[in-house]
């Protein structure tokens, strides 16, 4: 009897300081995953039929709060990717520390999403986001770079930071800035490895964010949010800059511009109907960093990929996209479309536009679990002598469970 109550007293003095800190500190398991059939036919290429989450919604991470007093937070999160249809162990997703507090906001440090990504428009306002119907995908209507500051799924930016504010009378804002003189995180040094098909000079692997000679990347972002007599409306907007580096210049050769991208976009709801639209202009855009594999579902340069948004080479461009949703019961019906514009860049590049509609379901079967399935047509028209248009159907049924 007395050696049990001493190993109760031991327990108990042990356990503590844990309690203690479980008072002071929250974290937080979560995830999602998710699988779906996906056949897609493209003009000139076999169809190619998958299982699997090649867009990226699969994911599992640690969210981490400390109350420090005052009103003042300490953060920590960190999120990996999978792909249910393969064996891969996961890929990097956020991976930050943070300061918060209710009245100025949250102010994050390391690798983070793209304000244009979660913040004003993309991901946030297309219901078949993370699915073979994404706008940012096969669709082509959303901007999609490889360095992350564009709303496709992979809109993550490393050796960055972010701030995003408190919302006042509806409105919020939120800024990002990717710090240069970092060769290494130069998005065209791609580490080690084979030569680069676009110039041997350069070598191939896994692409990055950053600058070189002390170019500075940024982002800003607002919102307003309102309700009137049971009217909901949100509208946004943003410009982000990408400044073009020593090493970006030497491998597409010449005289380039900084590349510029303007957002304009608004949402209108009542009851059970949503309206929602997004424009964007983009302005020299930045080589084929301007499509994701994400975006594409499939290797850039890939016969089966299905990017079609990337503007031409140090080219102009333009994107929107408009949808709408009703909500019966459990379940959303989804109509959504848009169009690519990409400019012709004299003596390199012809013009080129996409246009896309999307018809589709979401059907809750609980607050974390969901069914979802639709179809998605892409005309294209690429004006490049001897190159097919490559016109495409989407077809997709999918479930996913949110923990």
């Amino acid at each position: 009897m007395k050696k049990n109550l001493i190993s109760l007293a031991v327990a108990g003095a042990l356990a503590t300081p844990m309690v203690a800190l479980a008072q002071d500190t929250n974290v937080t398991i979560f995830g999602s995953v998710q699988a779906e059939y996906s056949t897609v036919d493209i003009e000139g290429h076999s169809s190619q039929a998958l299982i699997g989450d090649d867009t990226n919604r699969s994911r599992w991470g640690l969210h981490v709060i400390e109350n420090l007093g005052g009103g003042l937070k300490a953060k920590a999160h960190i999120e990996y990717g999978l792909n249910t249809g393969s064996g891969n162990l996961g890929v990097a997703r956020e991976r930050w520390v943070a300061l918060a507090n209710d009245g100025w906001g949250e102010v994050k440090f390391g690798r983070v999403q793209s304000p244009f990504k979660d913040f004003a428009g993309g991901m946030t306002i297309d219901p078949f986001a993370y699915t073979s119907l994404q706008a940012g995908g096969s669709g082509g209507t959303m901007y999609s770079p490889a360095n992350g500051l564009g709303s496709a799924a992979n809109g993550f930016v490393n050796s960055a930071g972010r701030y995003d504010s408190p919302t006042v009378e509806g409105f919020a804002f939120s800024a990002l800035l990717m710090p240069g003189d970092a060769n290494k995180l130069d998005p065209t040094y791609l580490g080690p490895g084979a030569a680069n098909p676009l110039n041997p000079a350069f070598s191939s692997g896994s692409t990055n964010s950053g600058g070189e000679d002390g170019e500075w990347d940024f982002q800003i972002a607002a919102k307003y949010q309102a309700e009137f007599e049971g009217h909901g409306f949100d509208v946004f907007g943003g410009y982000s800059r990408d400044n073009v580096s020593t090493r970006q210049r030497a491998l597409i050769g010449g005289d380039i511009d900084d590349e510029e991208v303007w957002r304009g976009g608004a949402s209108w709801s009542f009851e059970n109907f949503r309206l929602s639209g997004q424009y964007e202009n983009i302005n020299n855009a930045v080589g084929a960093a301007t499509c994701t594999t994400a975006a594409s579902l499939g290797s850039i340069g890939d016969g089966r990929g299905q990017c079609n948004s990337a503007m031409n080479l140090n080219g102009d461009g333009e994107i929107w996209f408009a949808g709408a949703e009703y909500t019966l019961g459990n379940t959303t019906l989804v109509a959504q479309g848009g169009m690519t514009h990409a400019k012709k860049v004299s003596g390199f590049a012809a013009s080129k536009d996409a246009r896309s509609f999307t018809v589709g379901a979401i059907h809750h079967l609980s607050k974390r679990s969901s069914l979802f399935g639709g179809y998605q047509r892409v005309d294209v028209r690429d004006n490049t002598p001897g190159v097919s248009d490559s016109d495409r159907n989407t077809y997709t049924v999918g479930v996913r469970h949110n923990f």
